[in-house]
């Protein structure tokens, strides 16, 4: 049995678990955002599920937070 979401549960739930993570290791967004070299206002976007954000910004934003990308999907 699979669960269908629509893209936007998809983006508010990996913004979910973007903010999870960048927490639970202290970082603050803008933080995270330099580090993961995107725009700051990108990344509030995408944590507040408005966005689909990019596979590179995904890809960017995991290895800061020193997880696979597919834990981003983990939801």
């Amino acid at each position: 049995m699979s669960i269908k979401f629509t893209d936007e549960e998809v983006y508010a739930l990996i913004g979910k678990k973007i903010v999870e993570l960048r927490e639970s290791r202290g970082l603050r967004q803008i933080d995270l955002a330099n580090l993961a070299n995107i725009e700051d206002s990108a990344l509030r976007r995408i944590e507040a599920g408005k966005t689909n954000p990019t596979t590179k910004s995904l890809l960017n934003i995991a290895q800061v937070l020193d997880v696979h990308v597919k834990e981003l999907f983990q939801f």
